[in-house]
């Protein structure tokens, strides 16, 4: 039961490279924080497909020059997965590959389709056979039945029948193809290394390789890949941009510019505006690490209060620990932090988190700072209370286990244990990331896990399907 929003994956992709399979490895060691239990690359070489895919970290599967021995070619296209429920396959582990009549076909995807649902209903219908529990695999049917000559005409046939946030990579035989959906929800960008082209979704994943940051893709853009030529298509009527803003809240690595911006300074951007919004007279900023790091150290310059390290985190701790008995779980938060007792003790402490979601992480570690001495413990929260589910590529519980959705901001912080909560206002993360404030009737990003106003279609949600969890088909819709 995770107190943290998790998004699903990151992509990368490359063209034109002798080291293809390599650079792909290396941009995902970048992207690892986008998804930690599985991995895949997918290259070609001479019109000949190869593919390796594992559970686990990138650096446990793709570490060995045999591995990458195993995967020639000048193209290549990698995915990192995070699960949502169930148990993590490898039959779901990206990039999916499928032998097609133009030839083979590789995707990899970060979002969700809210429609997969009932697609995979209609193409089980029309004699589709699929080979795992995810949504992915319905673009692939889509492909393989669509009536076009050329991959790239049976890709936009199959997204026009897709509904949901998408940032693709995909190649053939002939191609590298990057496709972001129209509302440009999740997000993909183009660099360059010499004359090889990249798409990935951060920055971070071209840094690693010393390649260059060239722009992002488009809402609704396709870009097509081959012999050295970059060519764009707008196949998709325009809809509002829609950007997922919890990229800059928590998703992104705050060394990536996402839509430009450094993700870095728009954390402390926010956690200015919640000085600003939600001051109170305190000894010692404390984040909660390391989310919460960026989003205190611009609190501490607004406010004036002094920033400190007040809680240390084990990076080296596992997701699968076995919590065996009672005593061993109460313990299970210091497995992952452990107070610094002689700066807390006797002082009023502002203890700044990105967001919570559940409360039982953050009620943990307020009593944890309480144990360690803190006369007086002010929680702010650097975004707003997240009160809706995702639907839209990250994995969050359902509302009714969403602690803002069914509580006082007063009732969370009798139940966290704080003297006082606070969350930064809706239009206060709007300033930070360079709005002037959020617009109600045409908001510039998608904000639905904090106001419920979702710009895509939930059509599996609200046809009774369990349409939430980007991964899994938990149910049988044939």
């Amino acid at each position: 039961m995770f107190d943290k929003f998790h998004d699903e994956c990151g992509v990368f992709g490359i063209f034109g490279s002798s080291d293809a399979a390599a650079h792909t490895a290396l941009g995902l060691h970048a992207l690892q924080h986008r998804g930690q239990e599985a991995a895949g690359i997918l290259t070609c070489h001479a019109g000949s497909f190869r593919h390796h895919r594992a559970l686990g970290l990138v650096g446990d599967n793709f570490n060995s020059a045999p591995v990458i021995a195993r995967l020639p070619g000048d193209r290549a296209i990698g995915h990192n997965r995070y699960s949502t429920t169930g148990e993590t396959l490898l039959r779901n582990v990206q990039p999916f590959f499928a032998e097609l009549s133009i030839g083979g076909f590789g995707v990899a995807h970060n979002g969700n389709l809210t429609n997969a649902l009932t697609l995979k209903k209609e193409l089980i219908q029309r004699g589709s056979l699929f080979q795992s529990t995810s949504d992915t695999e319905v673009i692939i049917h889509l492909v393989a039945l669509a009536s076009g000559v050329t991959a790239e005409d049976r890709i936009i046939e199959a997204l026009k029948q897709v509904e949901g946030a998408y940032s693709l990579v995909m190649l053939t035989q002939g191609a590298l193809i990057g496709a972001r959906d129209p509302h440009g929800v999740r997000p993909l960008i183009l660099g360059r290394l010499g004359d090889a082209w990249i798409l990935t979704s951060e920055t971070c994943a071209l840094d690693i390789i010393g390649a260059r940051y060239e722009r992002d893709i488009a809402p609704g853009e396709m870009i097509i890949i081959r012999d050295g030529s970059v060519e764009s298509l707008f196949p998709f009527p325009p809809q509002p941009q829609r950007f997922c803003i919890f990229e800059y809240i928590y998703f992104a690595r705050p060394d990536s510019l996402i839509e430009h911006k450094n993700v870095y300074q728009m954390r402390k951007h926010i956690g200015a505006e919640l000085a600003k919004e939600k001051h109170v007279k305190a000894d010692l900023v404390i984040p909660v690490p390391d989310s919460g790091v960026p989003g205190a150290l611009g609190y501490a310059e607004a406010s004036g209060i002094p920033f400190e390290l007040g809680i240390i985190r084990n990076h080296y701790v596992g997701r699968t620990f076995i919590e065996p008995t009672d005593q061993v779980r109460n313990l299970g938060v210091k497995l992952k932090h452990n107070p610094n007792t002689s700066i807390i003790a006797g002082k009023r402490i502002v203890l700044v988190d990105d967001s919570i979601v559940r409360g039982t992480t953050s009620k943990k570690i307020v009593a944890m700072l309480r144990d360690a001495g803190a006369r007086e413990v002010h929680m702010r929260i650097a975004s707003p209370p997240t009160t809706d589910s995702c639907f839209y590529g990250v994995d969050t519980p359902e509302r009714s286990e969403l602690m803002a959705a069914n509580h006082t901001v007063e009732e969370m912080a009798q139940l966290i244990g704080v003297d006082s909560l606070a969350f930064l206002s809706l239009d206060g993360l709007y300033r930070a990331v360079g709005e002037a404030r959020r617009d109600p009737a045409a908001p510039r990003y998608c904000d639905a896990c904090f106001t419920g106003d979702y710009p895509i279609a939930l059509t599996d949600a609200d046809h009774g399907m369990h349409g939430k969890q980007p991964d899994l088909f938990v149910r049988d819709v044939a």
